[in-house]
């Protein structure tokens, strides 16, 4: 708490005449205590009632041997192409002639796909995305497409390379 102590008159002090004398002013100390024990009351309970993030992370499966191999029904593969300059390619079959799409829509267009999907095989869809990024692609195009997939809750999808035969498909 704070206290005041009382100023000691020096009586050697002469006033000067026609002039009043300076009032003394007394000591004046201020308990620091309180004020130490709200803060960290303060900080204590915001640290408390604090809601952290839990770090955001995605499970990847990885084959453990390069040779093994699962097999899906070709009709069950939707393949997305991705060229270095933005375009976005898409088909499902080999008998089916790539076709372009707009990357804004890649959430939606697989949902749908993952419907129509599950219409053919009794309410369950069997959709595998497979995304073939090219080697001279941005980083940033990959981001964007893994972010695009985690909003999307789609989860059934592998991302490789796109080869140079592959190009030729969609016309390069």
């Amino acid at each position: 708490m704070a206290a005041v102590q009382g100023a000691e008159r020096s009586s050697s002090k002469k006033s000067i005449e026609g002039k009043k004398p300076k009032k003394q002013r007394g000591d004046i100390h201020i308990d620091m205590t309180p004020m130490v024990d709200i803060a960290f009351l303060l900080l204590i309970f915001f640290m408390v009632t604090t809601v952290f993030r839990a770090p955001q992370t995605m499970e990847l499966n990885i084959p453990p041997d390069k040779e093994d191999t699962v097999e899906i029904a070709e009709s069950n593969v939707l393949i997305i192409r991705m060229l270095d300059d933005g375009r976005v390619y898409w088909n499902i079959s080999r008998d089916m002639a790539p076709e372009l799409f707009e990357f804004d829509e890649i959430q939606t267009f697989i949902k749908d796909k993952e419907i129509e999907n599950a219409e053919d095989h009794d309410g369950e869809s069997k959709l595998v995305t497979l995304i073939k990024i090219a080697r001279t692609s941005p980083y940033e195009q990959l981001v964007n497409v893994m972010d695009e997939l985690q909003l999307g809750a789609i989860d059934r999808f592998s991302i490789t390379v796109l080869e140079a035969e592959e190009l030729e498909e969609v016309g390069l």
